[in-house]
């Protein structure tokens, strides 16, 4: 811990001009006075730390001292910046904050404000993200009850082993007792997480994603839709990956490549909430398959 705290000290130093003891003090948790002591073994490692009297006083690393930051260049420092801070809003790891300014001292152009990411985790899924993590690195089994993509109830016992951001939402891959084989499931489905006190020895490995592999390829289809001139923004915001053809009356046409379109729930969901302003162009069966659904609607309020 003593080391962590020195070497967080150092990268500190390198990114401000002057720190007061008081304030690394209050950040690391310490007395004032192991801070002195933690400077004093910094010194004697070779890092030219001054002090400076008065008011504003504090401890700094004397200008010109350089760092070699030759391991690593500016473009990708501000990528990894960019990616921990997004990880550090979510997870609330101090550890991650340290490494940050780590890394902002490597940067000497200083432009990692460039580019923000904000992978948009609610309060909930991320106290349940920070426990599955602490649950992957503590090896403990987890339970908790899970909704299918068929709607349907279960309870799961699970060897966790990795956690993904994709398509827009968290998954965790585990292995799961009940099966007894390895599954995936999605974060924002998972209710009353429990981390257990029993632990797994197993070192498992990490899933490789098979998402787009030759044989899922051949099963997607195009899903081409008409969209009126009014529905523009709302499409664009949910197929900005989608092929886009302008017609003359401003109306668009997109073109998006979909797995199994036809069972496709999360698709038609989508359709649905764009209302009158999109019609389905091909394939023909998914107009059928929306107005059915849509019927299913008209008959909950059949009473209203």
């Amino acid at each position: 811990m003593k080391l962590e705290r020195l070497i967080s000290i150092i990268f500190k130093l390198l990114n401000n001009e002057i720190l007061s003891a008081s304030r690394l003090a209050d950040e690391f948790q310490v007395s004032s006075r192991t801070i002195y002591r933690d400077i004093e073994a910094i010194c004697a490692a070779g890092i030219p730390v001054v002090s400076y009297q008065g008011t504003n006083g504090g401890f700094g690393i004397i200008k010109g001292y350089k760092f070699d930051k030759s391991l690593i260049g500016s473009y990708d420092l501000s990528n990894l910046i960019t990616v921990l801070r997004s990880l550090s809003g979510i997870f609330e790891d101090k550890t991650i904050d340290h490494t940050i300014e780590r890394l902002k001292s490597l940067d000497p152009s200083g432009n990692n404000g460039i580019l923000s990411v904000d992978l948009e985790s609610h309060r909930t899924e991320a106290h349940s993200l920070i426990g599955l993590r602490n649950a992957i690195q503590e090896k403990r089994i987890i339970r908790f009850d899970y909704v299918s993509s068929k709607n349907e109830w279960t309870s799961r016992e699970i060897e966790p082993i990795h956690i993904q951001y994709k398509f827009r939402n968290w998954y965790l891959y585990g292995y799961c007792k009940e099966r007894g084989n390895y599954r995936e499931f999605r974060v924002s489905r998972m209710m009353n997480i429990t981390l257990t006190e029993k632990t797994f020895a197993k070192n498992h490995d990490v899933k490789r994603d098979t998402s787009f592999s030759a044989k899922n390829l051949e099963r997607f289809e195009d899903v081409v839709i008409w969209v009126s001139r009014d529905s523009l923004v709302e499409v664009l915001d949910q197929f900005q990956h989608a092929s886009k053809v302008k017609n003359s009356d401003g109306s668009m046409t997109f073109t998006i490549s979909v797995y199994q379109p036809l069972h496709a729930r999360w698709l038609k969901s989508i359709l649905l909430s764009f209302g009158s302003g999109v019609k389905i162009v091909k394939p023909v069966e998914l107009q059928t398959v929306l107005v059915d659904e849509a019927k299913k609607i008209i008959n909950v309020y059949r009473d209203v």
